[in-house]
């Protein structure tokens, strides 16, 4: 995945450039030509609620975006959404749409969420921040990070207080009111339905259900509900769980013995290869790890073939398109 690095000096010329133009914002001419371009102050914004509650004046034609939410950096790019600086690392580096972002020379990096380089956050000048998923703990950084006054636009799912169908419907009503693309959100939300649809027609309730995450040569538990990526599932489709236990959103799922699982007896597995996306090719993939296990050559699912692998890229794009593509593939093979 490509990185994009700034220099300090660099870093200090764009500090100069974003003092110099938040002095011209001062200028008469400046005034002129928001008053031309935006017809008033009132036409120039826009008022929006994110997702954490929050009400929001934003520019109705921002002049720098800073977005951190994987969620929707496909989104923002299939509605041509200029940033200024964004988590290049977190992107998935296969996906042909975000080569607007990732092959940007001019765009900031801000790395990743374990180690964000917030310079690059402060040097972008933003007037918009699009704040979500893994960057929401770092909400208080990016406020130090940019002038008083900017909005920092909360875009993070809730899944423990509402279902994820519900979530993605009001994010994208919500990102399609701050860019003024509500047909574009209307259509990613429809679709979402659509495959949401299919899929709760084509399940069977009788068949049994376990949610698994492969990282690191590991077979891990995704639990119904509070599982990573697949728990959400359970609820939106009401899933038959083979295996009721307790488990946590860790990104790589919950430590369980194959024993366990082969115990369980599911008929249908759903499985996300952690090491698909963010991996270094030294870990057997979900596949091999799963069908050549002794511990379960005999649990239904695998003898049948009855195992899900959700697309490679699910970890680093959890988005509303990615759910959908799941959702019409899982109800195809419920169809067949």
């Amino acid at each position: 995945m490509k990185t994009i690095g700034l220099t300090r000096t660099r870093v200090a010329a764009l500090f100069a450039i974003g003092a110099l133009g938040l002095s011209a914002c001062g200028s008469p001419d400046a005034d002129s030509a928001e008053d031309t371009n935006g017809g008033g102050d009132d036409a120039a914004t826009v008022e929006v609620t994110d997702m954490a509650g929050t009400e929001h004046t934003v520019p109705a034609e921002p002049s720098s975006v800073v977005a951190t939410d994987n969620r929707l950096f496909r989104t923002l790019a299939e509605w041509d959404v200029e940033l200024s600086a964004a988590p290049v690392d977190l992107m998935p580096a296969n996906m042909e749409v975000l080569e607007k972002y990732t092959q940007d020379e001019e765009l900031l990096n801000i790395g990743n969420h374990r180690e964000p380089d917030m310079e690059m956050v402060t040097a972008a000048q933003p007037d918009l921040v699009i704040n979500g998923q893994r960057f929401t703990q770092h909400s208080e950084a990016i406020a130090s990070a940019v002038e008083d006054g900017v909005p920092i636009v909360n875009t993070d799912l809730d899944t423990e207080s509402g279902t994820i169908d519900q979530e993605f419907r009001d994010q994208m009503t919500l990102l399609g009111e701050v860019f003024g693309e509500q047909d574009q959100a209307s259509e990613l939300i429809a679709d979402f339905d659509e495959a949401l649809e299919r899929a709760q027609e084509a399940y069977d309730p009788d068949v049994s259900v376990s949610g698994l995450i492969t990282s690191g040569g590991d077979i891990n538990y995704s639990a119904p509900t509070t599982g990573r990526a697949i728990g959400p599932l359970y609820d939106i489709l009401e899933l038959t769980p083979a295996l009721e236990d307790d488990g946590s959103n860790v990104d790589t799922g919950d430590d369980i013995s194959v024993e366990a699982i082969a115990s369980a007896n599911p008929e249908f597995l759903i499985v996300m290869d952690r090491d698909a996306a963010v991996g270094d090719g030294t870990s057997a993939g979900a596949k091999e790890l799963i069908e050549e296990s002794e511990a379960l050559q005999n649990v239904p699912a695998v003898e049948n073939d009855n195992i899900y692998y959700m697309p490679a890229d699910f970890y680093v794009a959890e988005d509303i398109q990615n759910y959908t593509l799941v959702l019409n593939e899982l109800a195809d093979m419920w169809s067949e």
